[in-house]
């Protein structure tokens, strides 16, 4: 199997605007929101949202960056990995907290992040944005309040997003068959 696109520019742009829409239709004024990206590949589809979000609204919403390798159940299965940086310049406690990631798959990075949100306060009320919903592949009843795309995926596919910020000509998400 080759790569297959699945989303990108022009359609990419619109998918992100209208997450935001509704990000601002449930929080209005988000007074008392705040916005965790998580790492690593969580925090550019943040920004984009607290850049847009910041043209629509004029509001600047707190935006954090949350690791939460360690907290993962599997962690010492895994291959070994680097942490990433922790920034969470604010307490979460009686906050509106949205979780954004860039793929959901098993739903094991978003429980722990869960895991991982305690240590900056006990959040009021926590939402998933995704920008792709992997759908069959949880094993974890873990779903998104807001999602860019659902996609139907293998075992033996993986999502792959490719952002201009890393250096990429386009903003691209692709399904690519793992090796």
């Amino acid at each position: 199997m080759q790569r297959k696109l699945i989303l990108a520019s022009p359609l990419l742009e619109i998918t992100i605007s209208r997450l935001c829409q509704e990000l601002i239709e449930n929080h209005q004024d988000f007074t008392d929101s705040v916005i965790l990206g998580l790492q690593p590949r969580g925090i550019l589809f943040a920004e984009r949202i607290h850049q847009e979000l910041l043209k629509a609204t004029g509001v600047n919403i707190p935006l954090g960056r949350l690791d939460a390798t360690f907290y993962r159940d599997d962690y010492r299965r895994r291959d070994p990995v680097s942490p990433n940086a922790t920034k969470v310049p604010f307490l979460i406690e009686g906050k509106k907290v949205i979780l954004v990631d860039d793929v959901l798959a098993t739903g094991r990075m978003v429980r722990a992040a869960l895991d991982a949100m305690t240590a900056f306060g006990r959040p009021e009320k926590v939402e998933l944005c995704v920008l792709i919903d992997r759908i069959y592949s949880r094993d974890l009843p873990i779903n998104p309040d807001y999602i860019g795309k659902k996609v139907n995926t293998l075992e033996t596919e993986k999502v792959l997003v490719e952002w201009k910020e890393q250096g990429h000509d386009e903003d691209r998400i692709w399904l690519i068959p793992v090796k």
